[in-house]
């Protein structure tokens, strides 16, 4: 997995950042995917000064329908469509979404040339692909909030083929069974469990992608033991009261949950316009004296989990 991230400021764009955007590369030999998580204004401007065009990105995933997650959606839905792109969209987001999509469309008379499909989510699993799953998991906002969490399915140990043809195995179709750790019975009566020939598996990644939230109980879960978790830290710790009561984090309260959940990095983001390049440090240092692995994400850094 690779993170681009495309707007790291929180309500509004400032001069060093722009509004709520993530594309998440995924990486794999057969079914490589680009999914965008949240889309404010500006984010096909953006994604312009990248390597990647709008009409790769497969699936959007909104956290929630306030403007600065949200209001860049309708130009690349439309520019996908001037730009001849074919292959389909799906978007993911709270209830709601269907109504601004249509109707945004509808009143600007805007069509798309390309399969369109739009789900309103609620908490629980949201697409299982076959090489990862994404679960929503409701957050802490004034408006209904999701958090992702995207987990690769562990990848299969390697078979041992030598060692089966050493056992008088011979090679053919049941290598694949065994390979899927079946258990197969040979003409000669023998019975061979094929996890016995595989090594351990290689667990798969785990990425934890927060909407806005103040603390809330469904946090942890969406965290625990995950990679790497995308959290924002929207104000500094003295201004903790001021964040939690419009649904939002302090660093204090998103480095601590990083380490109550036992996460492996946290990556900082949805940073107040208040604070430019110098005085952000102060965020990163409020962070990282709670937990260490803390980064301060910037508009177009990349990140591999």
């Amino acid at each position: 997995m690779e993170l681009l991230f495309l707007g790291t400021s929180a309500g509004v764009p400032s001069r060093a950042r722009n509004v709520s955007a993530l594309l998440l590369n995924l990486q794999h030999p057969t079914q490589p995917a680009l999914w965008l998580f949240d889309c404010g204004e500006g984010t096909q401007h953006q994604l312009m000064k990248t390597a990647y065009h709008p009409g790769k990105v497969e699936k959007i995933f909104l956290t929630h329908l306030h403007g600065d997650h949200l209001f860049g959606l309708p130009g690349l839905i439309c520019s996908r469509s001037m730009a001849g792109i074919t292959q389909p969209l799906t978007i993911y987001g709270p209830k709601g979404i269907r109504e601004f999509i249509e109707t945004t469309l509808r009143l600007s008379g805007t069509w798309t040339d390309y399969p369109l499909s739009i789900v309103e989510i609620s908490a629980g699993e949201v697409i299982d692909d076959g090489l990862r799953r994404v679960t929503a998991y409701p957050l802490e906002h004034p408006l209904e909030c999701y958090g992702y969490r995207i987990e690769e399915h562990d990848k299969p140990g390697a078979l041992d083929a030598r060692a089966l043809m050493e056992a008088g195995i011979p090679v053919g179709p049941l290598f694949q069974r065994l390979k899927a750790g079946e258990t197969v019975t040979l003409e000669d009566g023998r019975v061979i469990n094929g996890q016995d020939y595989l090594s351990p598996a290689t667990p798969g990644k785990k990425l934890a992608i927060f909407g806005d939230t103040a603390p809330c109980p469904a946090a942890r879960d969406l965290a625990q033991d995950v990679d790497l978790m995308v959290h924002e830290t929207t104000l500094e710790t003295a201004m903790e009261e001021k964040a939690n009561s419009r649904g939002h984090s302090s660093t204090r309260q998103a480095a601590q949950l990083a380490r109550e959940a036992n996460a492996g990095r946290l990556v900082m983001t949805h940073i107040s316009s208040r604070y430019d390049s110098v005085s952000s440090q102060k965020l990163v240092d409020e962070c990282r004296a709670i937990f260490a692995q803390s980064i301060l994400a910037e508009d177009f850094d990349v990140i591999t989990v």
